[in-house]
């Protein structure tokens, strides 16, 4: 496997996104599952090789959540979301445990100039995700909490996390039918 590039580097984490610095044999498992949208089982196993030839790629992370969340298979999504989050984390040394990042927001980088770079935006984005995935499993205290400190680390809602704490607050008021 190449060497990761700098947790910095924009262009490497906007690029992995898309597929760039993935392995040949990780790409082609992608292509396949891709292909095999339709057959639950064999786009599973090729999304298992992917995840075998590049465990912590983007890409690969991004393709399997993607597969879970529009089979509707929340829970799935869900700790693909959770173990993307842990591995970002890693990447970036901060706490695995974004409940951490609450109590001291300081370690987040760039939280107090809120111009965040790759990495810290993407890891912001699997947390948003993550608090979606909480809301529509009916999970609405680690929702809460997770749009807390999304909230605490993006004061300025760049992310745009305001609009599920708006749909959080209408459930808890009960008029949330129409949502």
């Amino acid at each position: 496997m190449p060497a990761t590039p700098a947790v910095d580097d924009l262009g490497w984490l906007n690029d992995a996104v898309l597929g760039a610095h993935l392995p040949i044999a990780a790409q082609a498992a992608l292509e396949r599952a891709g292909a095999a949208w339709h057959d639950d089982v064999e786009a599973e196993h090729w999304l298992d090789l992917a995840t075998a030839c590049a465990p912590e790629h983007p890409a690969v992370f991004v393709a399997r959540y993607r597969f879970y969340f529009y089979k509707h298979r929340l829970a799935k999504a869900r700790a693909v979301a959770e173990r993307c989050l842990e591995q970002t984390a890693r990447r970036m040394s901060i706490p695995v445990d974004w409940r951490e990042l609450g109590a001291c927001p300081e370690v987040f980088p760039q939280a107090a100039a809120n111009d965040y770079t790759a990495l810290p935006r993407f890891y912001l984005f699997t947390l948003k995700a993550l608090a979606y995935l909480h809301m529509r499993l009916g999970e609405f205290v680690p929702a809460t909490d997770m749009l807390g400190v999304i909230s605490l680390l993006d004061p300025l809602d760049r992310l745009g996390a305001r609009l599920l704490v708006e749909v959080l607050a209408r459930h808890e008021r009960g008029d949330d039918e129409d949502a």
